[in-house]
């Protein structure tokens, strides 16, 4: 795949997340447990019941700037996760081949982003989510160019295209009340503000264990 031209500040954070995925420890938990909700509990290990599932975070560049792409999901009833913020991803099916698979699998499925113009560039570290009992297996990948979105209309709601380089900006990183599903809200919860989107629970821990894994 053929490099676009970046800012020279978004080329080195692409240089070093290529980097450090491959030749660096990841964070993991205490990168993650920095952005997480204060009722999640601490988890030592992943219950054997656990389903599995998989998502993509996903990098490629508009107007030489690195963007990440997130996805607001529908909002069904009972659905734990509805009207959320997250990475396009899903459980896994007994056809796919491996974790790998099935986020390539759920990208092109909820956004319409093929498996083969996407390069995987690394994993992050997995991650257990207690309300919906999956165990998270997050794939980085690389797409040269702004893909074609197609979003899935009964999965998707919206797409979020942000600035990578803005996660690092000294206000990005925030906390206060977060609303959740049964008319409940959570105190002094951590949330990443980035261009008036707000990322909180699994997904801004998963976007920490990033961040931190290039900052030095």
């Amino acid at each position: 795949m053929n490099e676009p031209v970046l800012t020279s500040q978004d080329q080195q954070l692409l240089d070093l997340m290529r980097e450090r995925l491959v030749s660096s420890p990841l964070p993991g938990l205490a990168a993650q447990r920095l952005m997480a909700p204060p009722v999640r509990g601490e988890y030592s290990s992943t219950p054997l019941n656990a389903r599995r599932a998989s998502v993509m975070v996903l990098f490629y560049p508009i107007a030489e700037r690195l963007h990440l792409l997130y996805i607001q999901r529908t909002s069904p009833k009972r659905d734990r996760h509805a009207g959320q913020i997250s990475f396009p991803g899903g459980s896994a099916d007994p056809e796919d081949k491996d974790a790998a698979h099935t986020a390539l699998r759920e990208l092109e499925e909820e956004v319409g982003v093929p498996p083969h113009a996407v390069e995987l560039i690394g994993e992050l570290s997995p991650l257990y989510i207690p309300v919906s009992n999956f165990l998270v297996l997050p794939f980085v990948g690389w797409v040269d160019e702004r893909p074609d979105f197609i979003p899935q209309e009964s999965e998707v709601a919206r797409i979020l295209e942000l600035p990578f380089a803005d996660f690092f900006t000294p206000h990005a990183r925030k906390s206060g009340p977060r609303k959740i599903a049964g008319g409940m809200t959570l105190p002094d919860t951590p949330f990443w503000s980035v261009r008036e989107e707000q990322i909180w629970g699994a997904t801004a821990m998963m976007t920490g264990e990033l961040v931190a894994l290039l900052t030095d």
